[in-house]
């Protein structure tokens, strides 16, 4: 159960697999499309979602995560139908770089999208993650010209994704975006750097410090001039 995952009180399950090879990404088991992971039975998760009703109140529900879940986009549509026919609002937390006929699909069933902006500036992006955001932009658009409602999510990476002119390129490139309910500003961590360990990997971004109150102040000010409605998460 998570609180940051969505609105309200949220089932988060976590799928493998993931396109981005993000240099601080807190979950590097789940990049590998198989890893150590099991399949699970739909059936346990709707089970497990519908008996987690009472616990989420009028607006949780039930959030899928990774990894980069529209990696599994087929599986995930018949499971996600199910859902919402025992009426449970669904979150896809996504990095939007996945792009075919079933990940359509999915982004049409779900109520609310996570998007994952990694850095506005394509070159920028590119270092950060291993590939340019073009397709992320490209599903940010689908979504307003859809009518599919979403959450910018942002991660404030000093030295990496605090750049003012990429922020306000940002700001300028969805001010005017219809769907966009609201903006968070995600503070960076290093939460995940024992996994790194564990998995025998070295973690990049070693020398990165985590933010500042003042520096999460100052981006969320930014933001303010574009969006009504931005937090830090």
């Amino acid at each position: 159960m998570g609180t940051f995952d969505g609105p309200g009180v949220r089932y988060v399950v976590f799928l493998q697999g993931c396109p981005l090879r993000c240099l601080y990404c807190a979950n590097p088991d789940t990049i590998d499309a198989v890893g150590e992971s099991r399949l699970t039975d739909i059936d346990y998760i709707v089970e497990q979602a519908v008996s987690m009703k009472p616990f989420f109140g009028r607006r949780g529900g039930v959030t899928f995560s990774g990894g980069e879940p529209t990696v599994q986009a087929a599986a995930l549509i018949p499971l996600v139908e199910r859902l919402k026919a025992a009426g449970i609002h669904v979150c896809l937390d996504s990095n939007g770089a996945v792009w075919n006929a079933d990940v359509e699909r999915l982004l049409g069933l779900v109520d609310l999208v996570l998007l994952d902006v990694k850095e506005f500036n394509p070159g920028r992006h590119r270092l950060l993650t291993g590939r340019d955001n073009a397709q992320t932009l490209r599903t940010a658009e689908w979504m307003e010209q859809n009518g599919r409602p979403f959450w910018l999510r942002y991660v404030l990476v000093p030295g990496w994704s605090d750049f003012e002119e990429d922020m306000r390129a940002l700001g300028e490139h969805f001010k005017g975006y219809t769907q966009l309910q609201r903006v968070e500003v995600l503070p960076y961590h290093t939460l995940g750097v024992h996994k790194y360990e564990a998995m025998g990997q070295e973690y990049q971004l070693k020398s990165v410090k985590e933010n500042t109150p003042a520096q999460l102040d100052r981006a969320k000010a930014i933001f303010d001039e574009y969006f009504p409605l931005v937090v830090v998460n």
